[in-house]
């Protein structure tokens, strides 16, 4: 991974815009946010993240997902599963869904996200105001019995290394915005969940502005 340096640094210039949040809010008709979806692989993440943006896309309102798996795809392609490169992966996933906020669009994360620390850091970079943590807390048992992509199976078979859940650390958050066992509820009430809590929050920054 290629670090940037101080030098390198000191070369830039940071060009603000011309736009503020406030103009892009009376464009979009609404204050973006980010909803940070995380929990164990296989609790729903991805589904509950797809299906929530084309409620919101359907409803008039830009969304978009940033899926784990896409993501090491392309914008984190190359990073591994080591403390550093999943603090790296946070890291880029947080600045690119700060920066879909600026441009109006409400984003959708979709990642396991082990470290509390790192998940804080997300938080700060994206703004605490803006930022909206849903753990999927869906026990590991379930997680690993449905197994989509069968990697439980193969980290149990020591074929991946550092797996969350089986050979790393997940770290539940401390006080998210909801939990939610997605074992316990179809897809349609989670959604439900997860859009009354966007709401609330819709409520809650519209008052604020007024």
């Amino acid at each position: 991974m290629t670090k940037t340096t101080k030098d390198s640094c000191e070369n830039l210039t940071l060009h603000l815009p011309r736009l503020t949040a406030a103009d892009r809010e009376r464009l979009f008709s609404h204050k973006p946010f980010t909803i940070w979806l995380t929990g164990l692989s296989g609790a729903g993440k991805s589904t509950l993240a797809f299906s929530m943006e084309k409620l919101l896309v359907d409803s008039g309102k830009p969304a978009f997902v940033l899926d784990g798996d896409n993501v090491r795809h392309g914008l984190c392609k190359g990073l591994g599963f080591s403390p550093e490169d999943r603090s790296e992966n946070i890291r880029r996933i947080a600045e690119v869904a700060r920066m879909m906020n600026e441009a109006g669009v409400i984003v959708l994360v979709a990642c396991i996200s082990p470290c509390r620390l790192q998940r804080e850091q997300a938080k700060l970079t994206i703004g605490e105001e803006n930022f909206i943590e849903v753990y999927l807390n869906t026990p590991l048992s379930v997680c690993e019995s449905l197994d989509p992509k069968g990697l439980y199976r193969k980290a149990r078979a020591g074929l991946i290394p550092e797996f969350t859940g089986i050979s790393a650390v997940y770290e539940e958050p401390v006080a998210p915005s909801l939990v939610i066992d997605t074992s316990q509820k179809s897809i349609s009430e989670c959604l439900q969940e997860v859009m009354g809590k966007a709401e609330s929050w819709w409520l809650k920054n519209s008052d604020r502005h007024r």
